[in-house]
């Protein structure tokens, strides 16, 4: 007689077990494991991006591989000291934000993860409306070559950017311990649909992040975490339930970020924003969901409005830099590098091509052949018409 064919789906009838998120948890971190890393905090490797030059392909192909190495196999987490080390362009940003908070005011009141209506302020889609509202700082804080180097040692090419800001004030109440986009933000009955592999799998498409735009010295509620927990393959199953968040309140971690770090994770990890329980300090992040080629994102992202506020500006940088990082990691983040899905009986690949331009491949080209504003536009705007069915 055969074997029995194992369960395609884990069932909601039958729990996972918390000694096996235990046993995971209970792993340490060393700094031997990570050469690069200048310390390890609480499980937790730490990079100060002021030592590392990102035009070094040798040390940054290093860097990625310790990277991704933390976020598959290690702890699940990483912090990167220093990613933005201009504090004047998070200032400048920081009041673009207020800026669309003050707009906002008045409208539907949305709510956020962290308090009720009206106790925090929340821009959702923060990436576009900083574009439109500010192309100079929006260029600045996305031509960033780390976060394109991270991003691209977790995702590959073609991720595509998507960010909110949340600023928590004092008061501001801890969120009960999750997982993140995609079954992250699915019902327990829902996500028990999926296949186990494709349970798995969902990790993998996502590259969680936040940029500190305030310090969050110890009290102010930086992000709780729970290093290894992203390794518990019934994770997405697991964190609704009672015992797994007690076990997640008596073992978190959480460590002080100052202005301009970059906190990083697998959105498989269970984590939760503290409670901001200060006197007077506001805790300001840009949070990242940054999605993979293959992945669909969080929040939709129209390339062409974009563009339209920035390239006359992108192509002075280009005149002044060349195809520098800063340029490619803007582009990166501004466009689409994934040209499917598309109509390829008017998108046809070109002879020694196996798929359409994608528009990062167009906006490169248009920087390179000193296309005007209005001719880039007409491009990308094609790429949309040309893809429809």
């Amino acid at each position: 007689m055969s074997a029995k064919i194992p369960r395609r789906t884990y069932s909601t009838a039958l729990p996972p077990s918390v000694a096996a998120l235990e046993k995971l948890c209970s792993q340490t971190t060393s700094p031997g494991q990570y050469p690069l890393c200048a310390t390890v905090t609480s499980k937790v490797p730490i990079y100060d991006i002021h030592n590392f030059d990102p035009r070094d392909a040798g040390v940054v192909a290093s860097l990625q591989d310790e990277w991704h190495h933390i976020l598959y196999s290690g702890p699940g987490v990483v912090v990167l000291r220093n990613m933005f080390s201009d504090k004047e362009i998070l200032d400048q940003v920081n009041a673009v934000f207020q800026n669309v908070i003050d707009l906002e005011k008045g409208a539907a009141r949305k709510g956020d993860h962290f308090a009720g209506n009206g106790n925090n302020d929340r821009i959702w889609n923060s990436f576009s409306k900083h574009c439109l509202q500010d192309p100079e700082s929006f260029l600045e804080y996305y031509s960033n070559p780390w976060l394109a180097r991270i991003s691209d040692a977790w995702l590959g090419p073609g991720y595509r950017v998507t960010a909110q800001v949340n600023i928590v004030r004092p008061g501001g109440a801890a969120q009960t311990s999750h997982r993140d986009y995609h079954l992250g933000f699915q019902t327990a009955e829902e996500c028990a649909r999926y296949p186990i592999p494709m349970q798995i799998a969902s990790q993998l498409l996502t590259l969680q992040g936040a940029v500190a735009h305030s310090d969050m010295p110890d009290g102010t509620g930086s992000t709780r975490l729970l290093p290894f927990s992203q390794q518990l393959e019934e994770g997405f199953m697991a964190y609704r339930l009672a015992e797994f968040n007690e076990f997640f309140l008596a073992n978190y971690v959480s460590l002080p970020l100052k202005m301009g770090d970059g906190l990083f994770f697998n959105p498989a990890l269970f984590h939760a924003a503290g409670s901001n329980e200060s006197a007077d300090v506001v805790r300001k992040a840009n949070l990242l969901q940054i999605s993979s080629a293959f992945g669909k994102p969080m929040e939709t992202v129209e390339t062409p409005p974009l563009v339209e506020r920035c390239w006359n500006l992108l192509k002075v940088k280009h005149e002044n830099e060349g195809g520098s990082i800063g340029v490619k990691a803007f582009i990166s983040a501004i466009a689409a590098g994934y040209p499917f899905p598309t109509n390829l009986d008017k998108r046809a690949p070109g002879p020694q091509g196996l798929a359409p331009e994608s528009e990062q491949e167009i906006l490169l080209r248009g920087l390179q052949e000193g296309w005007t504003r209005e001719e880039i536009l007409r491009a990308l705007y094609q790429i949309g018409e040309d893809s429809q069915a």
